[in-house]
C-alpha cells in the first residue's frame, strides 16, 4: 500500500497488516481484538495519499470491497481517496459496514462524513439485519434495505443477511429471498467475507438475483463447515457438494412473516426446494433449477476468477 520512501522511518510493525484475534463464545458471536483497538488512530495513519500501484489496480479491478475495518487501518481521507479513484474509473464499489458501522456513524465527523459516502456511492450495500436496523432505525430488513437504497446515489443491490435463516436481496423494483443451507456449524469466522466473494460473483458474471444468493449462501454455510478463516474458507468442491445435496433449512411462517407487508409493492421471488401453486404474488423458484444452472458455470470458476479462498 505504501510508497516506499514513506515507510523509510517506521519500524517494521509499522509496516505490518494488522493481526486480528478472533474470540468466539459458544454462541458463534464473534469478538474482534487487534493492536488498532490501542490506539485512537488508525494503524496506517501515516499513509497519505495511494501509490500509483495501488490506483492502477483500483482501475484495473471490477470490484472494490470496503468494510467498516478499514477504518481501524487506513484514514478515512485516505479511504475517501479509494473511493473516489473507483468511481472515476467506473469500479463498482462494494461496501460491508459490519458491527463498526454504528459507531462510525457517531464517530469523528470525517469518519461520519466517510462512512456516509461510502453508504450513498457504493452499487452493492451487505449488512446483517441487525446492521441494517441500527444504521436506518427500521427494523423491518427490507424496509430498512429499502431506505439505504433510496438514500444511494449508485446504490443497486442492498444485501441483508439473516443469519441461519439466509439472506435477501433488494433493489429499487424487486426483493428475492433465499433461505439458507443446513449444515453442520463449526466456526462461523469468515462466512460474511466468503458469502461476499460468491456475490461478486454473481455481479461480475450476471447471474439472476436468486442465482446469486443461492451460490452466496451456499459459500458463506461452505466456509461455516471449516474451523478458521483465511486459507481456511471455503473451497469450490465443498460449494459444489453443499449445491449438489440441495438441503435447505425453509421455514415459510419466517419468510411469509418478512414478507407479509411487502408483497404489493415489488416483484417478490422465494428459492424453494419445492415450487407449488400458492401466493400469486410471490414468484417462487426451484432450488432444483438454479443448482443445474450455476454448477456449470462453476466447473470454469478457477479459471475465470480462482478459487473463492
Amino acid at each position: 500500500m505504501n510508497e516506499r520512501s514513506e515507510a523509510l522511518n517506521l519500524s517494521s510493525a509499522d509496516n505490518e497488516t494488522l493481526l486480528c484475534w478472533v474470540l468466539v463464545d459458544p454462541s458463534q458471536r464473534h469478538g474482534f481484538c487487534s493492536r488498532a483497538d490501542f490506539s485512537a488512530d488508525p494503524a496506517f495513519s501515516w499513509m497519505s495519499r495511494l501509490s500509483t500501484e495501488v490506483k492502477m489496480a483500483i482501475r484495473k479491478s471490477k470490484i472494490l470491497f470496503c468494510n467498516g475495518y478499514d477504518f481501524d487501518e487506513l484514514s478515512p481521507s485516505l479511504l475517501e481517496s479509494a473511493l473516489e479513484c473507483a468511481v472515476e474509473s467506473g469500479t463498482s464499489i462494494f461496501f460491508d459496514p459490519g458491527p463498526r458501522g454504528r459507531s462510525l456513524i457517531a464517530g469523528r465527523p470525517e469518519e461520519q462524513r466517510t462512512i456516509g459516502k461510502l453508504l450513498r456511492m457504493s452499487e452493492v450495500l451487505l449488512l446483517t439485519s441487525e446492521e441494517a436496523a441500527s444504521l436506518t432505525g427500521i427494523n423491518d430488513p427490507i424496509l430498512a434495505g429499502q431506505e439505504l437504497l433510496n438514500n444511494g446515489v449508485c446504490t443497486k443491490w442492498v444485501i441483508v443477511k439473516m443469519g441461519p435463516k439466509g439472506s435477501i436481496l433488494i433493489t429499487k423494483s424487486s426483493i428475492t429471498c433465499a433461505p439458507a443451507f443446513k449444515v453442520n456449524i463449526i466456526d462461523t469466522v469468515g462466512c460474511g467475507d466468503s458469502f461476499v466473494a460468491a456475490v461478486a460473483f454473481g455481479f461480475i458474471h450476471d447471474l439472476p438475483l436468486s442465482y446469486t444468493l443461492t451460490l452466496a449462501n451456499a459459500v458463506g454455510a461452505a466456509t461455516a463447515t471449516g474451523c478458521g478463516a483465511g486459507r481456511n474458507v471455503a473451497s469450490l468442491g465443498k460449494v459444489r457438494e453443499l449445491l449438489k445435496e440441495s438441503n435447505l433449512n425453509e421455514d415459510e411462517k419466517f419468510w411469509d412473516e418478512v414478507l407479509s407487508d411487502n408483497v404489493n409493492s415489488r416483484d417478490v421471488t422465494v428459492l424453494s426446494k419445492m415450487v407449488v401453486n400458492g401466493n400469486s404474488q410471490v414468484n417462487r423458484v426451484s432450488l432444483l433449477k438454479v443448482v443445474s444452472e450455476v454448477l456449470p458455470k462453476l466447473e470454469f470458476a478457477p479459471k475465470m476468477t480462482g478459487s473463492f479462498k
